[in-house]
């Protein structure tokens, strides 16, 4: 007999599939599957964002006493670009979020970027075993749905006496 359990998270409870009709478990089947696409909608995100926290780290590193005066093309927009010259190498202003900008120096910026690496990652992972757990649920859902259809098959053919 399959069920699915999801009994560990609060407010979630037990459902017995074989005693759910076609109709009942093809609302479940759809609404997993939109579950499914949201936890994957997420995954992209956060792995862009990783990307972009991974890729300022990286620029952090590259800011040395050597590169002072250097001359940098700074992006005024996604397409336009003016040149600079990098006047502090010991701080640097970074994005942290909704509009807001923090001055910090080179570690206390190198710090920062691997956490928000390191957050994200663990984002991600959660995500994952989510969708795993989710995957497992839409499976068994369509296997309950194969074993009815299959059932009302062998009904039908059965002959009438």
């Amino acid at each position: 007999m399959a069920s699915v359990s999801t009994a560990p998270a609060p407010g979630m409870h037990q459902i017995d599939l074989s005693k759910l009709n076609l109709h009942q478990l093809a609302q479940l089947k759809q609404q997993m599957d939109q579950e499914l696409n949201v936890f994957q909608d997420s995954l992209q995100t956060l792995k862009m964002a990783q990307s972009k926290f991974v890729e300022s780290g990286e620029s952090v590193e590259k800011i040395t006493p050597a590169t002072k005066g250097k001359t940098v093309l700074v992006p005024l927009t996604g397409s336009m670009y003016v040149p600079g010259t990098i006047a502090d190498t010991d701080n640097v202003i970074i994005d942290i979020g909704t509009g807001y900008f923090a001055q910090k120096d080179i570690d206390g910026a190198k710090d920062y970027f691997k956490r928000k690496v390191q957050f994200v990652t663990e984002q991600m992972e959660k995500i994952q075993v989510l969708g795993i757990e989710k995957s497992k649920v839409r499976e068994a859902i369509c296997m309950m749905m194969e074993m009815k259809m299959q059932a009302q098959a062998q009904a039908q053919k059965a002959p009438t006496s």
